[in-house]
């Protein structure tokens, strides 16, 4: 798999452990450290998928995930966060994310959600 996303994510230790095993999977991932330069990122390149974390500084992940879609941007999002609850999962998909994985992240079940929508399929 050779895929370019973009990852929105200002947790140094969550960037570390995902990008590495991101890049074993052969992803070319770039990091954004806040909702502002996730949502200029997402729009001045091309990535086949975006992993936003939600609870970020400045604008947080939901109103990043709708700024991307208001611009036009259909590309997968898949939403990331530790607020699991059925209210914060609506509120990201209803922002326009395609899916969500409750941190910490199952790898297992993570790359099961982000190869399906690289695929062009959604859970959501």
């Amino acid at each position: 798999m050779t895929a370019k996303i973009l990852y929105v994510e200002d947790n140094e230790d969550n960037i570390y452990m995902l990008c590495r095993r991101l890049k074993r999977m052969k992803v070319d991932v770039d990091v954004a450290r806040d909702g502002e330069e996730g949502v200029r990122m997402c729009l001045a390149y091309d990535y086949e998928l975006v992993l936003m974390d939600l609870s970020l500084p400045g604008i947080d992940g939901w109103e990043a995930i709708t700024q991307i879609r208001a611009a036009g941007k259909t590309l997968p999002i898949l939403a990331l966060s530790a607020h699991a609850m059925r209210e914060h999962i609506d509120q990201a998909l209803a922002a326009g994310a395609n899916d969500f994985e409750s941190k910490p992240i199952d790898f297992s079940t993570f790359k099961v959600k982000f190869e399906a929508l690289l695929a062009g399929g959604s859970d959501a």
